[in-house]
């Protein structure tokens, strides 16, 4: 049984209320479960970044708006476990501690945001040095890592493997303000770095995607790795 660290992105999961891919995610996540020990960190979603619109036009500061984002990715783990059952712990751990404490029973983890200026991409990072994952999953809304933004770059480059080295040059100049939406940012690729954990960042906008990874370790994203160790599947 290996430890499988996922940042679920909120994009994915729930970009919106109305348009969540929950009841999608539930039966392939618990599957994972049956395998593996799972930890799971939950962005914010669209649903996160309009409160912080709103807490801007206030005049809230940055601080505050990313303690608001964060305490939507908690409600959105709260829900995410709710429709778990009892695969899941039944509490979101707000702390690395907690999680791993929590992971003594056995069942799956889930968690959110913890620490403003700091993405759950982030606390992902982290959360995967402190159980010793043998990889962190970044489930995103595109489909891999590339040299520049597709949506602005037709010509942008989609690489099917990276080094750490290599991913922080790409990702230097990411934004940290209040509800940034990056497919990585850098203080998760910087962890990503020391820790020499395998990052792989896959589309998840079919569920399945995340589960051939695992099982069969054919998928659609980006593998980043010290070496040509073979990181997937588990």
């Amino acid at each position: 049984m290996k430890t499988i660290v996922i940042s679920l992105g909120g994009s994915i999961l729930i970009p919106s209320l109305e348009r969540n891919r929950i009841k999608e995610y539930v039966p392939v996540l618990g599957e994972i479960a049956s395998l593996h020990r799972l930890f799971i960190v939950v962005g914010g979603g669209g649903e996160a970044r309009r409160y912080i619109a709103v807490a801007r036009t206030l005049g809230i500061d940055e601080g505050t708006s990313d303690e608001i984002g964060i305490l939507i990715t908690r409600l959105n783990a709260n829900i995410l476990i709710a429709a778990l059952g009892e695969r899941a712990y039944p509490k979101v751990a707000e702390s690395h501690a907690e999680a791993k404490k929590f992971a003594e029973s056995g069942k799956i983890v889930v968690m959110g945001g913890i620490t403003p200026g700091q993405t759950t991409d982030a606390v992902a990072a982290v959360l995967s040095e402190r159980v010793g994952a043998s990889v962190f999953i970044n489930v995103t809304s595109v489909d891999g890592i590339y040299s520049a933004d597709p949506k602005k770059n037709e010509k942008a480059e989609r690489y099917e493997t990276l080094t750490p080295s290599h991913l922080l040059r790409i990702v230097g100049g990411t934004a940290l303000t209040a509800g940034s939406n990056t497919v990585l940012d850098i203080v998760a690729a910087r962890v990503v770095e020391r820790s020499h954990i395998p990052l792989v960042v896959l589309d998840g906008n079919n569920p399945d995607n995340l589960y051939r990874a695992i099982r069969t370790g054919e998928f659609i994203g980006t593998v980043v790795s010290v070496g040509r160790k073979k990181i997937l599947p588990l």
